[in-house]
């Protein structure tokens, strides 16, 4: 079987979970090898080989680190160019997907995006219209790159020792045309980031104001979860924008979706309908969040969410 190169999502070396993601769907199609690029290989080195990447290839100079996403689609395409792979996954997050279309355009690859599932032939699963309809697709040409949400496999171990091969890279001027002038790094909530994690707490225009999303990081620490919101609180300044879910803000696809005083509107539908179990808290009897709901509970979610945030608390202790 040919290679299947996995592009890795990292942070200086720490891998990130959709990676691991990535490398259990690509040992479905191949061998998987994993395209590192940047700086803090050796700590990402035993994550990729536990999860069975044969092969790591590295390009780590400083260009990749002072600009935005060309070098890294030129590095990725230069790598495919000497792999010659029959599929290449992708995170599929804004700079992912971003490097997923440069690269097609360069390689005259077939490009699908925002895949919740890869088959063992190259068939891809999306959730299009606002989770409206599941498709599937696959690409014909000789080679396919693929954007896959998080969340959509589980990770499996594998234990391999990679082999690691460092490739050079020259960048064209148009790669390099946009630096990054500064980063300031993002303040840490201490919470798994949202598009990532298993399980996501949200929190609607039902929680009243800025102090009612108490209860819902309450909730989500109790859990382990990440905390989202509705377009209505962010749009009201209840909570950051940065952690809307829904067709105009992040979408999500955790294990676990709880829906906190939020209605259901098709606009946040389609950033959680993806989610294996969702769990809504409403008063309204009629929202139209039931229908989606695997389990809803009718209340005051000021009554029912501390209640079940203490009875987590008492089967952990």
């Amino acid at each position: 079987m040919g290679e299947i190169l996995v592009l890795v999502d990292h942070v200086d070396g720490a891998v990130r979970k959709s990676t691991t993601e990535l490398l259990t769907i690509a040992r479905r199609l191949g061998e998987p090898a994993a395209v590192f690029l940047g700086s803090g290989l050796d700590s990402a080195l035993e994550v990729l080989g536990r999860f069975g990447a044969t092969k790591v290839y590295v390009v780590d100079d400083a260009t990749i680190g002072e600009y935005l996403v060309g070098p890294k689609a030129e590095a990725l395409v230069a790598i495919a160019e000497k792999a010659s792979p029959s599929t290449i996954l992708v995170s599929s997050n804004a700079e992912g997907k971003e490097i997923a279309a440069r690269a097609a355009v360069r390689l005259g690859a077939g490009l699908i995006t925002d895949a919740i599932d890869v088959d063992a032939d190259g068939v891809a699963t999306q959730s299009v219209f606002a989770a409206s309809y599941v498709v599937t697709a696959k690409v014909t040409t000789a080679t396919a790159i693929i954007t896959v949400k998080p969340n959509a496999a589980a990770p499996e171990i594998s234990e391999t020792t990679p082999a690691v091969e460092n490739v050079a890279v020259s960048y064209s001027a148009i790669a390099t045309s946009a630096k990054i002038t500064s980063v300031a790094p993002r303040a840490k909530s201490g919470r798994p980031e949202l598009t990532d994690a298993e399980i996501v707490v949200s929190g609607g225009r039902g929680v009243g104001g800025p102090e009612g999303f108490g209860v819902v990081e309450s909730l989500a620490d109790a859990l382990g979860a990440a905390v989202g919101a509705s377009r209505a609180a962010t749009d009201a300044g209840w909570y950051p924008h940065a952690f809307q879910v829904g067709q105009t803000g992040k979408t999500v696809s955790p294990q676990v979706y709880i829906a906190n005083g939020i209605s259901g509107a098709i606009q946040h539908r389609a950033g959680m309908q993806t989610s294996k179990t969702i769990i809504a808290v409403n008063k309204d009897s009629e929202a139209p969040i039931f229908e989606l709901a695997d389990f809803g509970v009718v209340g005051d979610l000021f009554k029912v969410v501390p209640q079940l945030t203490d009875e987590i608390g008492k089967r952990k202790s």
